[in-house]
């Protein structure tokens, strides 16, 4: 492999390890030959996903952690500079929606738990803000590192049914480009921070909304469809090159960046 696209030896922590994103993240950052911390705070996913990660190696190890808990981030920073050193990439994968803050189609907004928003702007947002706070710390004093985050499609333009969500992944994209230009200025060109921005993908939490029982699309799945030109939706291991590269020497002048990974959505008006 071409050494410039290369993340060989270096130490990544992924939060939300123990789901599909954070976990296909982190197969593939073993498969290159990174040094792997999983992070999840849900211990029976953790070590499933740990032990099935040692199938590509030994440098991978498994922390049971809080993303909203400024004390347990500090431990595991702590942890991980007395096993290997340093700390040279953070991926903020910890994240999701739920139910409760998912509109049904004929709810409006003032019938949504106000709980459940509270719940997915706290993981969201400062489940991304929180870990870069620790994190960014030690990069600051190695005068290294690399943050990546992950925004949405909802942070180009508005998505129904997921306020919350779509108001803390907009959030991401501003902190993504605000922590960029705060690290750059004080501290140097060897700090980065990016985000990548999926479109459409299959997973546990959505489901339900995008397929039918029967396994036809959705109305809003055709909405989807309509609106990627690549008329189909992602798989989750198309995200895994867009953020080794992020990660690589071959981004070195990158940073502050939105990279969406979405089949032409963002860039395709419908028409």
């Amino acid at each position: 492999m071409n050494e410039q696209f290369s993340i060989k030896d270096k130490v990544a922590v992924i939060t939300g390890a123990g789901g599909v994103l954070g976990g296909s993240m982190a197969k593939h950052f073993m498969q290159q030959g990174a040094k792997v911390v999983a992070v999840d705070i849900r211990q029976e996913q953790l070590d499933k996903q740990v032990a099935a990660l040692k199938e590509y190696g030994s440098d991978v190890i498994g922390i049971v952690g809080n993303v909203l808990d400024i004390a347990s981030l500090e431990k595991l920073a702590d942890d991980i500079i007395a096993r290997w050193g340093h700390i040279d990439i953070l991926l903020n994968i910890a994240g999701g929606n739920m139910p409760g803050a998912t509109l049904d189609p004929e709810q409006a907004f003032f019938d949504m738990d106000i709980t459940c928003w509270d719940k997915v702007t706290n993981l969201n947002m400062n489940g991304t803000v929180y870990p870069s706070y620790v994190f960014s710390r030690v990069m600051a004093k190695q005068g290294k590192g690399c943050i990546v985050n992950v925004s949405s499609m909802a942070a180009y333009s508005a998505i129904t049914r997921v306020p919350g969500y779509s108001a803390a992944k907009s959030a991401v994209a501003n902190f993504t480009q605000w922590l960029a230009s705060e690290l750059a200025i004080k501290y140097g060109d060897g700090i980065r921070v990016n985000a990548i921005a999926p479109g459409f993908f299959i997973g546990d939490q959505n489901r339900a909304i995008l397929i039918n029982p029967d396994g036809s699309l959705t109305d809003r799945s055709k909405k989807v469809m309509a609106k990627t030109p690549m008329r189909r939706f992602g798989d989750i291991t198309e995200l895994n090159g867009a953020v080794q590269f992020l990660c690589s020497d071959a981004a070195a002048f990158i940073t502050g960046a939105l990279l969406p990974v979405d089949g032409g959505f963002s860039a395709f008006s419908g028409v």
